[in-house]
């Protein structure tokens, strides 16, 4: 059931035992949303816990800092940023959260509203979840104080590339400008989440950009990382956020696909998309989703040969398309 602002604030005033999930890979805005979301919940003297089937990368660290460990069973399970169930994780850590979901604060287009209740703004609304919550915050009264600013500052620099992307508006420019006016470390949230690179990073960066290959007379760049990269570069999944972005930027690129291998085996493409191609055609496709320039999906095929083929099959009738 689709709600407003005041029926979510409503939600979050009547609930003193609040889980928080955010989706699996994480990024800055669902634990930006996340994180944000439990400070403001525990200053207000509720209970408030952040639940997560993945590795939180260590560049995000700053944001636990001061938040209070409870355990305790909720009375209220909100998802943020979170489009789909199946985005939740695993199948076992899904099972613990089927039909449990009450809330779900999010902006994606693809929301199927697995939750019982789903506050919803799409592009070009809400350019981040972050902007979502922060006006939910707003309705509930919270106190957006500088480490709740922060974290929203977070989810809306990382979902527009550092307010570079097509999906940044006015809003979100302003939003951004409330929060950098609580006296938050922007600087450091920006160096870290786009100027920061670990030796592992720089390691599996150098083997990605070796396997990538352009198709369709160069308007599709896909690079590929596999488990044998993340054991030779000594990296790991958490770092391999920031390599999505790298085949869209080459000149003549429509499409860039991220392919990776998870550690059971299976696939997962990340795709970024330049005008006119749409990055949620594309995964859609294959059953995922997302925005017009950023989305992801698993990819079937038991090989790497064959989850490269059923990838660039959706990719070319995207292209065909335009």
């Amino acid at each position: 059931m689709r709600i407003d602002f005041a029926f979510a604030a409503k939600l979050l005033k009547e609930h003193s035992q609040i889980e928080i999930l955010c989706h699996k890979s994480p990024d800055g805005d669902t634990l930006g949303c996340a994180y944000a979301l439990c400070r403001a919940l525990q200053s207000m003297g509720k209970k408030a816990k952040i639940s997560i089937d993945d590795v939180i990368p260590h560049s995000f660290d700053y944001m636990n800092d001061n938040i209070e460990v409870q355990q305790f069973e909720p009375d209220l399970i909100v998802a943020v940023d979170v489009a789909t169930f199946d985005l939740l994780g695993s199948k076992e850590y899904r099972e613990k959260y089927r039909d449990r979901v009450d809330l779900c604060i999010d902006h994606h287009t693809t929301n199927t509203d697995f939750a019982k209740y789903t506050l919803l703004e799409t592009e070009p609304e809400a350019a981040a979840a972050a902007e979502t919550l922060l006006l939910v915050l707003y309705e509930v009264g919270a106190d957006v104080d500088s480490g709740v600013a922060e974290c929203i500052y977070t989810g809306l620099s990382t979902d527009t590339g550092c307010f570079r992307y097509s999906n940044t508006t006015s809003r979100t420019l302003r939003m951004a400008a409330d929060m950098v006016d609580k006296d938050i470390p922007f600087e450091m949230v920006n160096k870290r989440m786009f100027e920061t690179r670990t030796k592992t990073y720089n390691a599996l960066e150098t083997l990605a950009l070796a396997s990538m290959e352009m198709h369709f007379d160069g308007k599709c760049a896909l690079i590929t990382i596999t488990q044998d990269m993340y054991h030779k570069s000594g990296s790991d999944e958490s770092e391999s956020h920031s390599l999505k972005a790298i085949p869209r930027q080459i000149e003549g690129v429509l499409a860039g696909v991220t392919l990776k291998e998870d550690a059971d085996g299976l696939f997962r493409a990340s795709v970024r998309t330049n005008a006119p191609a749409d990055a949620c055609r594309i995964c859609a496709r294959l059953g995922g989703g997302g925005h017009k320039r950023a989305a992801g999906c698993d990819v079937p095929g038991k090989t790497l040969a064959e989850a490269k083929q059923a990838i660039l099959d959706s990719v070319a009738a995207e292209l065909e398309s335009l």
